[in-house]
This record gives C-alpha cells, structure tokens and sequence, in this order.
C-alpha cells in the first residue's frame, strides 16, 4: 500500500549534493516524488511509495551525505495521491504538485 511522505530537511543542505543524494537513495525503490531547494536554505522532498522504503530513506535523509550538517528533520506522513511519474529534482521555483 503507497504512502505519501512530505519531508524538509533543515541545515546545511543547499550546495552539498543534498539532492543528489536523495536521487540516489531513491532509485530501485519504487519511490515516485520530488526533491526540491527551498528558498529559506531548506531541502523539500514530497515522495509517494511502499511505507518500509520511504522510512529507509527517511533515515538516510537525518544523515545525510557528506558536506551536510542536518540541523532537522519534519516529516508529515499522508494518504499517498498517486500523482507522480518516477522522481526528479525540481528547480526551487516550482508551483508545487
């Protein structure tokens, strides 16, 4: 059963390959969605897919990659829309879903 999980990432996570890093985490897993730079130096990640994947992941998001400092980490779990088509990264000025 698909899940959605809305995560921001707070530190530093702007100009270390955070979101590369999610991409990286994400792929195999079946995990569709979005990562995003936010415009107060936040990382913003919306992600629909198996529950037990997207919690994998969302460990890997507190730590993540080298370079970055992870201050916090909010996470809001939701009934999944199955609106997306695989995962990709979106510029910071995206309109959303």
């Amino acid at each position: 059963m698909s899940v959605r999980l809305e995560v921001t990432v707070r530190g530093v996570v702007q100009g270390v390959g955070y979101r590369y890093f999610v991409i990286q985490q994400v792929l195999g897993t079946g995990i569709t969605g979005w990562v995003a730079n936010g415009s107060r130096g936040e990382v913003i990640c919306r992600m629909e897919g198996d529950r037990a994947a997207l919690e994998r992941v969302l460990a890997d998001l507190e730590r993540g990659p080298a370079g970055a400092v992870v201050e916090q980490v909010q996470a809001v779990w939701m009934p999944a829309t199955g609106k997306f088509n695989g995962f990709s990264i979106r510029s910071g000025g995206h309109p959303g879903d």
